[in-house]
C-alpha cells in the first residue's frame, strides 16, 4: 500500500528538482530514503569542511610556470628543453633525447667546479646544507606542486646550477675550459644551451644560483658578478650588441627571479622609462609598406639600444635592429609567457611583438625593414612574416606601451604634403634614369612655359 506524504524542509533542498510537489512513497521505505538523504548530505557537508579547512593559500609571488595550453599549443616545441633539463619540471623527462648524456655533462661540472675550491672534501655536505635551508623556499618560486622528495629536489638544483654557473665561468675564463670539454668542442651544445637556457618551465632561482655562485668563488682569481657573467653569456641573443645595463646594484639584483627574469630585466631597464605611456586603449601601426607611402622613413637605431627603444619624431620611426635566428622564436615566446604568467608583469614584450607584427604584414614589409637594416633576418621573407604574425596570439594586454607612438604615427599619415612627396619619389624618382626624365621634362615644360609668356607680351 502507498501513502501520499508532504515533501519535508530538508528533502526539498537535498532535491530542489522535485520542487515544491510532493512525491509517491512506499510507506515501508520512508525511513530507509531519509536517512540514505541524510547520510547524503552528511557526506558532502563533510568534503566541503575538509575542502576548505586546508592550506588553499597559494604561494606568495611563484615565477616559474609551466606554460599554459592556450600559449604552447601554437609551438610546444618552443617550451620544452632540447637537450638540457635545468630543474624539477623537466627532470628525467623520457621526450628530451639527449638528457641522459646531457646529465654526465653536468655532473662533469659539477666535478670540475668542487675540485678547484679549497676544500673540496667538505664542500658537498656544505652545499647541500647552505640550498637545504632555502628548500621550502625554492619550492614556492614553482607555481605548482613539485614531483620531487625535498633530498630529491636539493640535489636537483645543486647539480643544475652548479653546471650553470661552471659555464658561465668556463665561457668567460677561457683558461677553465678543459681541452676535451664537450660543450665548447662541439658547437650543437652552445646552441643547445643558449635555447634551452631561456625556457620559461627550466629555470632554477636565482636564489640558489646566487648561493652557490657565493660559495664556489675562487680567490686566487678576479671575480665578475654573477649579472656580469650572464651577460656576457647572453651579449648576442637579441641583437649584435646588447645595452649595457643601467644599474648593477644590490637593489636590481634582489629583484631578480632567474635567468630568464633578468634577461627580460635587462632590456627593460636599458631604456628611459618616459619613453612607455601607459594608458588603457589600443591603436593599431599601419604597415611598413603603408608608412613608406604616407612619407614616413624608418631608421635603423644605436645597436647598443634596446630593441624596445622604439622612437617617432618629424616623419622618422627609429627601430633598433633585431637579429631573427634559430633562438629567436624560443626567446620572444618564452618572455610573452612570462609576462602572460608572472603577477602584476607589465606586458612590455607582447606590446613589442604586437606592434611587430602590425609593421608586417606582407614580405614587402620584411624587405623594408631589411633594406632599411632594422632586421637581420636568417629566415625567409614568407617565413619571418609568419614568425612574427602568431607570437603574441592568445595574450592579453591591459596597457599597450606603444600606444603613444601609435597615435603619433597615425596623425602624421593624415598629412597629405608628406604622402604626397611619398608619391611624387615612389613614381618618378625610383630609378635615376627615372629622376632624370622626370627632371628634363620638368625644364622643358618650364621653358615652353617661358616661351609662351614672351610670345604673349610681344603681341
Amino acid at each position: 500500500m502507498s501513502v501520499i506524504l508532504p515533501i519535508h524542509g530538508l528533502l526539498k533542498e537535498a532535491l530542489p528538482a522535485c520542487g515544491g510537489r510532493v512525491i509517491e512513497l512506499e510507506e515501508t521505505d520512508q525511513p530507509k530514503n531519509i536517512a540514505s538523504i541524510d547520510d547524503y548530505e552528511d557526506s558532502v557537508t563533510a568534503s566541503i569542511v575538509a575542502t576548505i579547512s586546508q592550506d588553499l593559500t597559494m604561494p606568495p609571488k611563484p615565477s616559474i610556470f609551466r606554460t599554459p595550453t592556450i600559449l604552447s599549443r601554437h609551438n610546444p616545441q618552443a617550451y620544452i628543453p632540447g637537450a638540457f633539463s635545468f630543474g624539477p619540471l623537466h627532470h628525467k623527462n623520457p621526450n628530451i633525447s639527449y638528457l641522459e648524456r646531457t646529465e654526465k655533462i653536468k655532473e662533469r661540472y659539477l666535478k670540475s667546479l668542487i675540485s678547484r675550491l679549497h676544500s673540496p672534501e667538505t664542500m658537498p655536505r656544505e652545499l647541500v646544507r647552505s640550498i637545504a635551508s632555502v628548500e621550502r623556499e625554492a619550492r614556492k618560486c614553482y607555481a605548482g606542486p613539485i614531483d620531487c622528495t625535498p633530498g630529491e629536489f636539493v640535489r636537483i638544483l645543486i647539480t643544475d646550477g652548479c653546471f650553470i654557473i661552471e659555464l658561465f665561468r668556463k665561457h668567460t675564463y677561457t683558461d677553465l675550459r678543459d681541452r676535451d670539454d664537450p660543450i665548447f668542442t662541439m658547437a650543437c651544445m652552445l646552441q643547445f644551451l643558449y635555447n634551452d637556457l631561456m625556457l620559461l618551465e627550466n629555470q632554477v632561482p636565482w636564489m640558489v644560483l646566487e648561493r652557490l655562485f657565493a660559495m664556489t668563488m675562487e680567490c686566487d682569481r678576479p671575480q665578475k658578478q654573477l649579472v656580469q657573467l650572464v651577460k656576457d653569456f647572453f651579449s648576442h641573443f637579441l641583437s649584435s650588441k646588447m645595452p649595457p645595463p643601467v644599474v648593477l646594484n644590490d637593489l636590481w639584483i634582489g629583484d631578480i627571479e632567474h635567468i630568464l627574469d633578468l634577461l627580460r630585466k635587462w632590456l627593460i631597464l636599458s631604456i628611459k622609462e618616459d619613453e612607455y605611456i601607459n594608458k588603457s586603449a589600443w591603436q593599431p601601426m599601419p604597415s611598413a609598406t603603408s608608412l613608406v607611402e604616407a612619407g614616413i622613413k624608418f631608421k635603423r637605431g644605436k645597436s647598443n639600444m634596446s630593441i624596445l627603444s622604439i622612437n617617432f619624431n618629424d616623419g622618422v620611426l627609429e627601430i633598433p635592429p633585431l637579429l631573427i635566428q634559430e633562438t629567436t622564436e624560443t626567446v620572444f615566446r618564452n618572455l610573452i609567457a612570462f609576462e602572460q604568467c608572472y603577477p602584476k608583469c607589465e606586458a612590455k614584450f607582447t606590446s613589442y611583438a604586437v606592434l611587430l607584427d602590425n609593421l608586417i604584414s606582407t614580405s614587402k614589409d620584411i624587405n623594408i625593414l631589411c633594406k632599411n637594416n632594422i632586421l637581420d633576418s636568417w629566415l625567409n621573407p614568407e617565413d619571418a612574416v609568419q614568425f612574427f604574425r602568431k607570437l603574441y596570439h592568445n595574450t592579453y594586454v591591459k596597457e599597450y606601451h606603444y600606444l603613444h607612438i601609435c597615435q603619433k604615427v597615425n596623425e602624421y599619415c593624415q598629412r597629405r604634403c608628406p604622402r604626397w612627396r611619398a608619391a611624387l619619389v615612389s613614381n618618378y624618382f625610383f630609378t635615376p634614369w627615372a629622376g632624370t626624365s622626370t627632371v628634363a621634362a620638368a625644364v622643358l615644360l618650364l621653358l615652353t612655359l617661358v616661351q609662351t609668356v614672351f610670345t604673349v607680351i610681344k603681341k
